[in-house]
């Protein structure tokens, strides 16, 4: 009895590498850059860093199936390398032996993506899934409402085409006023020149004196 509850216990490992295959067609390659993100502080990839990534797997396949019968040993773990790359696989919690089709993996695993990241303090650029395309990032939500900003930019336009209004009636009434003055101006101008020439004319009619009949004159007014 013990002999064979051994020899089951044997065949556990030879029968999860061989669910476990790169390239397979149910497989994900993991590659994980570290160093890369975190520079100086930087952790070392272990056991228990493997054991953390397959627990949050786990978790992913709980929250998108809805099923709690997903464990750490569901998730099998293959062909690991020192620069932290590896191959895994999801068993069927139900039979051992079958695995969890990629498609559905693939959305667990975008549905908890940040979930994966926050784990390992990662980002999709150094956390990635290769095959599965980098989750977009949410939609940034501006500080103030959409409609305060309407309002701000629509007062603002109604601000400035009345400041110009202003501005252009100023300019309108300037140059009326300098229209006004330089009409004014001409008006002098046409009165000096016209009392200019009345001048001359009375000075013609007047007519002019003849200096040897003046003389003339005195002398028979004194006879």
């Amino acid at each position: 009895m013990l002999a064979k509850v051994l020899l089951a216990l044997s065949l556990v490992p030879a029968l999860a590498l061989a669910l476990c295959q790169p390239d397979g067609q149910d497989a994900y390659n993991v590659r994980l850059s570290i160093k890369t993100a975190l520079g100086a502080n930087a952790y070392e990839w272990s056991e228990s860093e493997q054991f953390l990534f397959r627990a949050t797997l786990a978790f992913a396949m709980r929250q998108y199936t809805g099923q709690e019968t997903f464990n750490v040993s569901s998730v099998i773990v293959c062909d690991e390398t020192p620069r932290v790359s590896f191959w895994f696989v999801v068993t069927n919690p139900s039979n051992t032996a079958t695995l969890i089709p990629k498609n559905t993996v693939e959305a667990a695993i975008r549905l908890s993506r940040n979930r994966i990241n926050s784990a390992f303090l990662l980002s999709d650029k150094t956390l990635q899934f290769l095959g599965i395309p980098p989750t977009l990032a949410p939609p940034s939500q501006p500080s103030l409402p959409v409609w305060l900003i309407v309002f701000g930019v629509v007062m603002g336009l109604v601000t400035v085409g009345i400041l110009a209004l202003i501005i252009s009636g100023f300019i309108e009434r300037k140059k009326k006023e300098k229209t006004i003055e330089d009409e004014d101006e001409e008006e002098k101008q046409e009165r000096i020149m016209e009392n200019d020439i009345s001048c001359q004319t009375l000075e013609g009619k007047n007519g002019v004196n003849n200096g040897a009949y003046t003389h003339d004159e005195d002398r028979l007014t004194q006879l």
